[in-house]
């Protein structure tokens, strides 16, 4: 990638939903979208890529949990350990397709996938009052019991469809590996970091202030931003399933916005116009990498378009 002079540098951020509920649908979406990241470097930027890991979490969560019932010998696994293996074999699958793009394209650009920790506040509210669900259904009997082994989780009651574990979802602060995902660009590698959110670690002052996992969930478009700003990114391109973010969505006066400032996006915001677990998580991270420092730019739009978004002709520009 060092042909370019001055390579703007780029956090591409892949929603989870968007990769698909298998691994084979996983794979076959990759591969689709490998040629639009590499047509992204080709036009003389610098990518690192984060992604989402909703579906492919719980998926491995709840493998554990099935195999733990068939046979007590295998360990459950908890949310820590899952976070980590999402982001090994969704960044797998994304180095293999990269390479496949870049083999038909003849070029010789390295990838790498970097199994990253953020640290977060153990003294963050929401450890106090957690509110995101993982894991399965469970009947009361099975939450009585799981209640019983695990003290400490939080368990309740979800809209009548039965019972779930909740946890935390802690602001990110620092990502460990920053150091090392710098150096990787530096030596002209294409990055793939942060996955899910990142696997959330606080210090433990009883083990010489080393890291220790910690069941949360980060929000993986606050993850994006941070990355983006440890990273000194000039853009976040947050990619999605729609082209552009929109007021008054699925109404007839439905709006799509294409190039909007800080402080109108804040007051859509402010005023509900973005969904609260879908649109509006993007927004808000948008907001806060423009205001990081001046002439930063983020974008939201859809992966299948991701090239020409970057080039000013689709997606949501937010700008200072």
């Amino acid at each position: 990638m060092g042909k370019f002079e001055n390579p703007d540098r780029i956090v591409i951020a892949l929603g989870g939903n968007a990769l698909g509920d298998t691994p084979e649908e996983q794979i076959a979406r990759v591969r689709e979208a490998a040629p639009t990241l590499l047509k992204v470097i080709s036009l003389g930027n610098e990518i690192i890529i984060t992604h989402g890991n909703g579906p492919q979490v719980g998926m491995i969560q709840n493998a554990f949990a099935a195999a733990n019932e068939a046979n007590p010998k295998i360990p459950k696994m908890d949310l820590p350990e899952c976070g980590a293996m999402s982001q090994g074999y969704i960044g797998y699958h994304l180095q293999q397709a990269i390479g496949v793009a870049m083999h038909k394209a003849y070029k010789r650009w390295h990838v790498a996938t970097l199994v990253t920790q953020i640290e977060v506040d153990p003294d963050d509210p929401s450890f106090q009052n957690p509110t995101k669900p993982i894991g399965a259904f469970m009947t009361k009997e099975q939450a009585d019991a799981e209640q019983l082994e695990h003290p400490d989780w939080t368990i309740v009651e979800d809209s009548g469809r039965g019972y779930r574990r909740v946890v935390a979802s802690p602001e990110p602060k620092k990502i460990v590996e920053a150091e090392s995902i710098l150096n990787l660009l530096d030596n002209e590698f294409i990055v793939i970091a942060c996955g899910g959110g990142g696997v959330p670690v606080v210090r433990d002052y009883s083990d010489k202030g080393a890291y220790k996992g910690v069941a949360a969930v980060i929000d993986k478009d606050m993850a994006g931003e941070l990355l983006a700003e440890d990273c000194q990114a000039d853009m976040l391109v947050l990619l999605t399933a729609v082209d552009y973010v929109a007021i008054n969505w699925g109404k007839p006066d439905q709006v799509d916005l294409d190039d909007i400032s800080v402080e109108e996006a804040r007051r859509y915001a402010d005023a509900g116009q973005f969904g609260k677990g879908s649109m509006e998580p993007k927004v808000r991270a948008a907001i806060k990498f423009c205001e990081s420092r001046p002439g930063r730019t983020a974008i939201i739009g859809s992966l299948e378009k991701a090239a020409e978004a970057i080039a000013g002709l689709s997606g949501t520009h937010i700008h200072s």
